[in-house]
């Protein structure tokens, strides 16, 4: 994504029209790669995809432009349609800070507008979990 670009909603729309072209996709398709790597943030949130936002519910665009109040700022990430298109995830988790949000988003209520790393759940794909012990310390 063309970060150096002002204007966050352009440089997602600036990268979705790259993507479709370098996956020869049409306006209602999304692409497919191969493996996409995500973390998870101490409140469940993973890509740029925070608990509450609009992106969380975006079900048409390849990227968007989030703002993220709790942080005063615009991220710039994929959607849930996007990353549920991959053939691998791989999550990296590390951290205590993240337990109890790591034990809601595995074991918990699906509650993904709350938890948004609960709603990558693959069409046709493999999902990997890296969890470093301290992450991992309140998993069942």
């Amino acid at each position: 994504m063309e970060t150096e670009i002002k204007d966050a909603n352009k440089i997602a729309e600036d990268y979705e029209n790259a993507a479709k072209k370098f996956f020869t996709i049409n306006d209602n398709e999304f692409p497919k790669f191969d493996l996409i790597f995500l973390g998870m943030g101490d409140d469940g949130h993973t890509a740029s995809l925070f608990p509450y936002t609009k992106a969380v519910k975006e079900s048409k665009r390849i990227a968007v432009a989030n703002a993220v109040e709790k942080l005063a700022v615009t991220r710039l990430t994929l959607t849930f349609p996007v990353i549920n298109n991959a053939s691998n995830v791989i999550f990296l988790i590390k951290g205590a800070d993240k337990a109890e949000s790591l034990r809601e988003v595995l074991q918990g209520e699906f509650q993904p507008e709350k938890y948004p790393a609960q709603s990558v759940k693959l069409n046709d794909g493999n999902i990997f979990w890296l969890i470093e012990k301290q992450a991992a310390q309140l998993l069942t």
